[in-house]
């Protein structure tokens, strides 16, 4: 309380609301009336309670309830300025949100807050289990926003404090909940042939990274813009659904050595299609190799290997004898390797490998049982492989015997699956039968303007 210059030896007891302050004296002997004049004192009486009548309290309303620091929050009081001053208090300051909070939220949706006639002094967000979520003011301490996503189907509480000019407190209260999924998917990265990609890993300059959902995508508009490919050098691409759950990536042109590639799969928060909501976000990140490219040619029975342009091995093959045969559905089986532009997708040493696996009984005339093959570099998801053979070593070079893959001498199997990796170029040239399907591994097999039209976008 302030004294007004007066001391404790000057004045009585103070009466003091609003603007009007009262002495009353104590009955003091000197000064020019000597002892207390009656009417005095009534007076002084009568004022005070005319003073006393006046107290009032104020109410802040839905934007929140003011109070002066250290007082209740119920209600606001201070201390008027002097008579010889009119000018009114500071306003109080006002807290708004961005968000509706009778309306479930996208939890992906930024909570925002800022305030008017004054500034933001803390803000606190919970979820059901008391754990903060990460959020951040703005410069001037306006505003204020969550920096972290929500998680789906929960409540949170928000707690906000400000003060205005006079340094009054306003505080909000308030609760958002999150929307809750009917379904959610799962996004995974794989190679061709199904198997999960390597974060960090170095592929060949003509990889496929895929994207397989773990549910049906209805709405692959949705879906597809939720898929981020970033290159550096810049490279032009795009998608190819090969079906409602499964997306391959393709440049226009093989990669460049050196490319790094990064695909971020922001699928949180995206309703995919009949209230199916991605589940988590994914990244990977990768980077192309060497220029590693083969040219397995059927009328010479050579496979040709360049790094970088550059010839480095000339291996002697026999390839695909051609024909077809029936399989055990009925259906027809090529004995050819297929014309067409594949890519290494996996490794196995060994291979085991049956001509059951492709349709075709092992008991039947061209049909043989299970066996365990050496150094098998897998260019197909049917079952097309480089590897070692030496059975066939004598027409390696001269002439085609097999089923469909590449046999190769010992030393030059080994050579190639110790060289090559995932994403390495295999060219098949002057060879019968159909070409190589894009469920066989061909993406590269299709024209650019057949890519395209594999995207729900285009």
């Amino acid at each position: 309380m302030r004294d007004n210059g007066r001391t404790p030896a000057d004045i009585g007891r103070v009466v003091r609301s609003g603007r009007f302050s009262v002495v009353v004296q104590r009955g003091s002997r000197s000064g020019r009336f000597g002892r207390s004049t009656p009417w005095l004192v009534a007076a002084a009486v009568a004022v005070a309670t005319l003073v006393l009548g006046a107290c009032t309290s104020t109410d802040a309303g839905d934007a929140g309830t003011a109070v002066t620091p250290g007082q209740p929050s119920q209600s606001v009081s201070s201390t008027a300025p002097p008579e010889s001053s009119s000018a009114p208090g500071a306003p109080s300051a006002v807290i708004t949100t961005s968000v509706k909070t009778t309306t479930a939220l996208n939890p992906t949706t930024p909570v925002s807050l800022s305030v008017s006639n004054g500034k933001l002094q803390g803000v606190t967000m919970v979820n059901p289990e008391g754990k903060h979520v990460r959020g951040e003011l703005s410069d001037d301490s306006t505003g204020w926003r969550n920096t972290e996503y929500l998680g789906y189907d929960r409540t949170y509480r928000i707690t906000a404090t400000a003060t205005n000019g006079d340094g009054a407190v306003t505080t909000k209260k308030l609760s958002v909940t999150t929307l809750t999924p009917s379904n959610m998917t799962l996004p995974y990265f794989n190679t061709v042939y199904g198997s999960a990609m390597e974060d960090g890993a170095t592929y060949g300059v003509g990889m496929i990274p895929v994207v397989h959902f773990d549910e049906s995508i209805p709405d692959k508009v949705a879906a597809e813009n939720a898929l981020h490919v970033t290159t550096t050098p810049h490279v032009d691409g795009s998608w190819y659904w090969t079906d409602d759950q499964t997306v391959h990536w393709r440049p226009r042109q093989y990669y460049q050595p050196g490319t790094k590639v990064t695909i971020a799969a922001k699928v949180y928060g995206v309703n995919v299609g009949d209230d199916t909501y991605g589940q988590s976000d994914r990244t990977i990140s990768f980077q192309i190799g060497a220029r590693h490219i083969a040219v397995a040619d059927a009328s010479t029975h050579h496979v040709k290997v360049y790094f970088d342009g550059k010839l480095v091995r000339n291996m002697p093959t026999s390839m695909g004898r051609g024909g077809t045969v029936p399989g055990d559905q009925g259906q027809k089986i090529y004995l050819w390797t297929m014309p067409g532009t594949y890519t290494v997708i996996g490794h196995e040493n060994p291979a085991t490998m049956s001509s059951d696996s492709y349709g075709l009984p092992a008991n039947s005339p061209a049909g043989y049982a299970p066996e365990k093959v050496p150094y098998a570099t897998k260019i197909s998801t049917d079952g097309i492989y480089l590897h070692e053979l030496e059975a066939t070593v004598w027409a390696q070079g001269h002439t085609n015997v097999s089923h469909g893959c590449l046999n190769l001498n010992h030393d030059n199997a080994k050579w190639y699956y110790n060289t090559s990796r995932v994403g390495d170029v295999v060219q098949v040239i002057h060879s019968g039968g159909p070409a190589l399907q894009l469920w066989q591994g061909g993406d590269w097999t299709l024209s650019w303007s057949q890519w395209l039209e594999g995207s729900a976008l285009h």
